[in-house]
């Protein structure tokens, strides 16, 4: 008889812990995805829950709400720590480059019954197609643009094409950033590569010596022309006005010759006189007899001349 109350007793136990295995416990963040017979039949939402015990029924935990990512090109060991994966790392270029690139991409679970029943591996999904937009937007650029100015532009790019293609594949996750920790040339060849860098750099700033250079020399050259030019201008209306003025008088004593010639060839005698003794020092004069006489004017003003 105590035998068999003991038997009892531990097949209520038993019954007891097998009932109580259908006790579960769902999170704030979380929501639990309940099947029945091994399918899929409904959803609950945070708090303390009961269903049918295994194998009647099941339950699966997905939190909704954290955000959760993935590491691409590298790996993190513990909080501050990390390993590279250089095969994973290494993109090709479009100009036939290699850049080695760590980018991490963060998501989250938006639809939890696609999540985990659609897909066996949806993080690993995740992963795959990120890197694979990665790859095909760097391809699409040369390496300067992907370490400079373009590297924004490309998460953006890889962005946008990763949540399309998870749509397409009906995951149930919406992607949030796609963030390129680090974008840099291997380790092999980076001294290499500074060294194309300085290049570039040493050649625009010499492109820009040159330029300041011209841009102040320019105005002082324009200048100097201008002033040339404008002397010629001035040298030649002078010329013009004195031409103009000597033909003005020449045909004004045409006029009075050809009137009075005799008259005005002696007035022209005498003025070219006038204006021609005063800067004489001798005078020699041949009269009819073909006698050269010299004429001191110093002399004959009283002068010290010979």
């Amino acid at each position: 008889m105590k035998t068999k109350f003991i038997i009892i007793l531990v097949l209520i136990v038993v019954l007891i812990a097998y009932l109580l295995t259908g006790i579960y416990q769902v999170d704030p963040s979380q929501v639990a995805l309940i099947k029945t017979f091994g399918k899929y039949s409904h959803t609950v939402g945070p708090g303390i829950h009961i269903h049918a015990p295994y194998p009647f029924q099941t339950h699966v935990i997905v939190d909704v709400q954290t955000i959760r990512k993935q590491e691409i090109g590298f790996r993190t060991v513990r909080p501050g720590q990390y390993v590279q994966k250089r095969e994973e790392a290494l993109i090709l270029t479009g100009d036939g480059n290699i850049v080695s690139v760590e980018a991490v991409v963060q998501f989250r679970v938006n639809d939890p019954v696609k999540f985990v029943f659609r897909i066996e591996n949806p993080e690993g999904l995740v992963k795959f197609t990120t890197e694979s937009a990665l790859r095909e937007m760097i391809a699409k650029r040369n390496v300067d643009e992907i370490l400079t100015a373009e590297r924004d532009k490309v998460s953006y790019e890889v962005h946008q094409i990763t949540q399309q293609l998870l749509d397409q594949y009906d995951v149930g996750v919406t992607v949030i950033n796609v963030l390129l920790q680090e974008v840099v040339p291997p380790q092999s060849v980076i001294a290499a590569f500074d060294d194309v860098n300085n290049a570039k750099q040493d050649k625009e700033r010499y492109i820009n010596e040159a330029l300041k250079y011209a841009n102040n020399l320019i105005p002082s050259v324009e200048g100097e022309a201008r002033k040339i030019v404008l002397e010629a201008e001035a040298y030649a209306q002078q010329k013009v006005l004195q031409a103009t003025g000597e033909v003005q008088r020449f045909l004004s004593i045409l006029k009075e010759y050809k009137i009075a010639p005799k008259i005005t060839e002696t007035r022209l005698k005498i003025e070219t006189l006038e204006e021609v003794l005063p800067r004489a020092k001798r005078i020699i004069l041949l009269d009819n007899s073909q006698k050269i006489t010299l004429l001191s004017l110093d002399r004959l003003i009283g002068g010290d001349g010979k």
